[in-house]
């Protein structure tokens, strides 16, 4: 139980990294609370884990009051913080830079980079020495396409914040990393595929994995294992570092 007597709080909890990231870290022993819009979607997911370690709180990311509630809720139930997951995101259209539109591309950083700031800014203010923030970029948050740049960039400014984390917390033992997935089998990955080939779920998935080395979507569980990784004392000498899990997709 690599995780016994740890808490951890995950955003965008309800999704499906989220919660097999979640179910990745109670499976070792850690307390979690899920953080995400819909109350019905986490109540479900919280209730989806084994025992009476997980809670839930709703709230938006993009609102610093909301997300300093949420780490107070987590602090007020379970005693302490150990672990947090900034892993909400949301992906914008597909559209040239001339024709993003501009309100789009706030929505897209206010959720992706606003959103990983405030985790940031109020977890680490309570966290326990030794622990391990994890932020979720993305593979186009180290490379980047055609149409994405609302994501892309929201993407790679959270390296950038991750990279000021990590040096300012580092005094204190607290580790500061992102991870990168590649395309994952869910819906929010195949909505992308399906917008910017312009084809159905199935033949849309077929061309992105044609892209990628290992010639496969990544599981929600394999990003789930890696996220343990990084939340446990496993990676206890990583800081500052981008984890690139995109089966060769970065090469």
């Amino acid at each position: 139980m690599r995780l016994s007597g740890k808490v951890a709080l995950i955003t965008g909890g309800a999704g499906s990294i989220g919660l097999a990231s979640a179910r990745a870290l109670a499976g070792e022993g850690a307390r979690v609370m899920l953080v995400d819009l819909d109350a019905a979607a986490l109540e479900r997911a919280a209730g989806s884990l084994d025992g009476d370690g997980a809670a839930w709180h709703a709230a938006d990311v993009t609102q610093s009051d909301q997300v300093e509630a949420a780490v107070r809720a987590t602090v007020e139930r379970f005693g302490r913080l150990d672990i947090a997951f900034a892993n909400a995101g949301v992906a914008g259209p597909i559209a040239p830079i001339t024709e993003y539109p501009v309100e789009e591309f706030e929505r897209v950083l206010a959720v992706n980079t606003l959103g990983s700031f405030l985790v940031a800014k109020h977890t680490l203010a309570v966290m326990e020495p030794g622990g391990s923030l994890i932020i979720n970029s993305s593979v186009v948050g180290l490379t980047s396409d055609r149409g994405i740049a609302g994501y892309a960039t929201s993407k790679h400014a959270v390296v950038g914040l991750m990279r000021t984390a990590a040096k300012e917390m580092a005094p204190k033992g607290i580790r500061v990393n992102t991870i990168h997935p590649g395309p994952t089998d869910n819906d929010f990955q195949h909505a992308i595929e399906v917008a910017a080939i312009g084809a159905d779920r199935e033949e849309s998935a077929r061309v992105f994995e044609s892209m990628i080395p290992l010639a496969r979507h990544a599981t929600p569980e394999e990003i789930g294992r890696v996220v343990l990784f990084l939340a446990s004392e496993d990676s206890a000498f990583m800081t500052g570092t981008t984890v690139a899990v995109d089966g060769g997709m970065s090469i």
